[in-house]
């Protein structure tokens, strides 16, 4: 007999809004990120992980690759044991650093066979210029980081791993390189549109409403209401692959909220 309480009885339960897979997330954030944490086992100090600031490019199944120098601690720590994870974070939004996404790559690091040089050369000078001063240099090489698993935290709550084939099977939000002007514009011009959207598809009595996300399914806010602080997910009505598609869907649903509450005129 379990000795779980039963879940209560809603005669009305409500379909989960859609929203990307973490799959899909973790693909984003290493996307829009190139540097983060790579910690390797310790050659040292035998079974301590060490880490290291790593930038990094991404080839085009997600794969982290590497130009690091043969003479650098964690480059012996990986041909002692190429075991390693590449830690990814994003920005924190006001200083909620425990509230910002993160990803954990864990897999095995090896150094790149010579006729994927070219490639990878191509891909790492794409992400970071500068280091055309060193990428030829003798003591260079590039290294890939094969995932063997991967863990995925969107925020408080929002957790989970994710499988490396369904890692390097997603794709990056095709809004990801535009999304932090549509929130600028969202939440500096049409603050009032946000409220009505607020009220009407996540039901809560915002006095004030922040974008604080949004994705080519949908976008998230943040809400001053009567009753606190509330954050909710709401979605598109058909998904949005760029800037101008998803100005559409919103002006379409601000006038689909106006017809069914009061709206100021220049919400949108």
């Amino acid at each position: 007999m379990s000795n779980q309480h039963a879940a209560p009885f809603n005669p009305n339960p409500q379909p989960p809004i859609p929203e990307p897979t973490h799959a899909e997330r973790a693909r984003t954030l290493l996307h829009l990120a190139s540097v983060a944490t790579l910690s390797t086992v310790s050659r040292k100090q035998p079974g301590f992980p060490f880490g290291s600031l790593m930038p990094y490019a991404l080839d085009n199944t997600g794969r982290p690759l590497f130009l690091i120098s043969t003479m650098a601690m964690h480059t012996q720590n990986l041909k002692a044991d190429p075991r390693a994870s590449l830690f990814i974070t994003q920005p924190a939004a006001g200083g909620d650093v425990l509230g910002a996404a993160r990803v954990t790559l864990v897999g095995n690091v090896h150094q790149i066979a010579d006729e994927e040089k070219p490639e990878a050369r191509e891909l790492y000078l794409r992400a970071h210029p500068n280091s055309h001063y060193w990428v030829d240099f003798n003591d260079f090489a590039f290294f890939r980081l094969e995932p063997v698993d991967v863990y995925y935290v969107g925020g408080f709550g929002v957790m989970g791993w994710v499988t490396a084939s369904d890692y390097s099977a997603a794709s990056p939000d095709p809004l990801a390189g535009a999304a932090q002007g549509i929130l600028d514009h969202m939440n500096a011009d049409h603050s009032d549109a946000l409220i009505i959207l607020t009220r009407t598809h996540a039901k809560l009595e915002a006095e004030s409403a922040t974008m604080t996300s949004v994705d080519r399914l949908g976008f998230h806010v943040r809400a001053v209401t009567p009753a606190g602080i509330k954050g909710a997910r709401i979605a598109f009505p058909r998904e949005a692959t760029t800037p101008g598609e998803t100005r559409s869907v919103l002006v379409e649903m601000v006038k689909h909220a106006r017809n069914n509450a009061a709206l100021p005129s220049n919400a949108y």
